[in-house]
């Protein structure tokens, strides 16, 4: 997954919070995640195909007077994909500082050795 298509998933998954169907026009999309990219409409279009493709979301054109929407509907991965990723960020983040911890008490012990045949 790109970081464009996380950023539209996780924007997808805070604007719909429960199990029902939601409007979303792509220049929402746009305008919300105007301050980190410059998306395009067909961007948008490409990366809800995506997402859906990868089994994130449901989603219908629906065209209007204003444009034309999305009907977005999450499904079950789709649902859990911020908890999902503040699992896995809490996993990384205490596997590096397993890493540290370990590094350190092996040069620690290092030291230690060092210093009792060096004599």
């Amino acid at each position: 997954m790109t970081k464009k298509e996380r950023m539209v998933m996780s924007y997808l998954c805070n604007k719909c919070q429960q199990k029902r169907t939601y409007l979303i026009s792509p220049q929402e999309i746009t305008q919300a995640l105007s301050k980190k990219f410059v998306l395009s409409v067909e961007e948008i279009d490409e990366i809800m195909v995506t997402l859906s493709n990868e089994n994130y979301i449901d989603f219908v054109v629906s065209d209007s007077k204003k444009g034309y929407y999305y009907c977005v509907n999450l499904k079950k991965s789709g649902q859990s994909y911020n908890a999902d990723t503040r699992k896995n960020r809490r996993t990384f983040g205490l596997l590096v500082l397993r890493s540290m911890f370990l590094a350190t008490v092996s040069f620690v012990f290092g030291i230690i050795l060092k210093a009792i045949f060096k004599s």
